[in-house]
């Protein structure tokens, strides 16, 4: 029976709504939750982008059975990877053990804040190698000093550990980053429901370890509301990574979607409140050996409509899967 999960998005809610949401979540019987980490929004119609980090505190104390994780986090650009695994070690001490990092190699949305470039993609999966680890250099305890050929580490050490080192997820999306997923990670991630996704991730070291996809949705008893408000804040999500992972802006996802029309948002996120169109989305991940789907609810303001029909009718019907 495949997991079904609950995405706190940073980019279309503020720090205490998503908190807010998270509990609800927990109360409806998700069985996990994630959380984007972004600087930036994707288009200005979502409008906010809150520090990930402070929001997962909060939200682990809030809750007390949902699993927490980042979806995804950078170590790469904007955080050192020792910075990272302060913060995940932090994160599983005050979730009592819940926590998950989710790691990928970015998206120039985000990291381009701080003015170190953006090279191309195979640099930055070697950048995320070395950075996953130093990650696991220190949950390991003891002091971690490495020159490698992306990042310089000096005496670092984890002063307050868990015994229990957080599960680490990397994000793949083709040959490459599936085998150092294999090579490294206790998780595969991904956003589209690709079997060949999850085939490389096994032969590369992954069989039997979980694999979780994400799948954005838009409740809305207005099927046409649901069609409008997930062209207006979703329409980038059909770019594809290799899209969206260069973009530098909103500008810039503002322009690459010009010509995308409502009906093809429709196309690929289900709107309305049919529950068999929403489980007929959530299928193709289970068909392809995912273990776990996070949905993301299109629109800030939806999330307690939405959630209250998730209880009662959405989470029922995918236990079917």
């Amino acid at each position: 029976m495949i997991q079904i999960g609950y995405t706190m998005m940073t980019e279309q809610a503020g720090p205490r709504q998503l908190v807010e949401d998270v509990v609800q979540a927990e109360r409806a019987g998700f069985d996990f939750s994630v959380a984007s980490d972004h600087y930036f929004p994707w288009l200005d119609e979502q409008g906010h982008a809150p520090y990930v980090w402070s929001v997962l505190g909060a939200a682990a104390q809030a809750t007390s059975r949902i699993p927490l994780m980042t979806y995804v986090t950078c170590p790469t650009f904007r955080y050192h990877p020792v910075v990272v695994a302060q913060k995940a070690a932090t994160m599983q001490l005050l979730s009592e053990g819940r926590f998950r990092l989710g790691l990928g190699s970015g998206e120039n949305l985000n990291e381009h804040v701080v003015g170190r470039g953006w090279p191309a993609v195979a640099v930055r999966e070697d950048k995320l190698g070395e950075a996953v680890e130093i990650i696991r250099r220190l949950f390991d305890g003891g002091y971690v000093t490495h020159h490698g050929e992306h990042f310089q580490v000096e005496g670092a050490k984890l002063w307050d550990r868990p015994d229990t080192p957080p599960p680490i997820g990397v994000a793949v999306s083709g040959p490459r980053s599936c085998e150092l997923a294999g090579r490294l990670a206790d998780v595969m991630i991904a956003v589209e429901p690709k079997a060949e996704l999850v085939s490389m991730f096994e032969d590369g070291g992954g069989r039997g370890k979980p694999k979780i996809g994400q799948l954005p949705v838009c409740y809305d008893t207005d099927r046409d509301r649901a069609v409008k408000r997930a062209h207006e804040q979703f329409r980038w999500f059909g770019g594809g990574w290799k899209v969206n992972a260069e973009l530098p802006g909103t500008a810039g996802f503002a322009a690459a979607t010009t010509f995308v029309r409502p009906e093809d948002v429709a196309d690929s996120i289900p709107c309305g409140d049919s529950v068999e169109d929403f489980v007929e989305a959530v299928r193709p991940f289970a068909d392809a050996g995912f273990t776990e789907v996070a949905l993301v609810q299109v629109g800030g303001d939806a999330q307690g409509p939405f959630l209250d029909w998730a209880e009662k009718a959405l989470i029922p019907a995918l236990r079917e899967l």
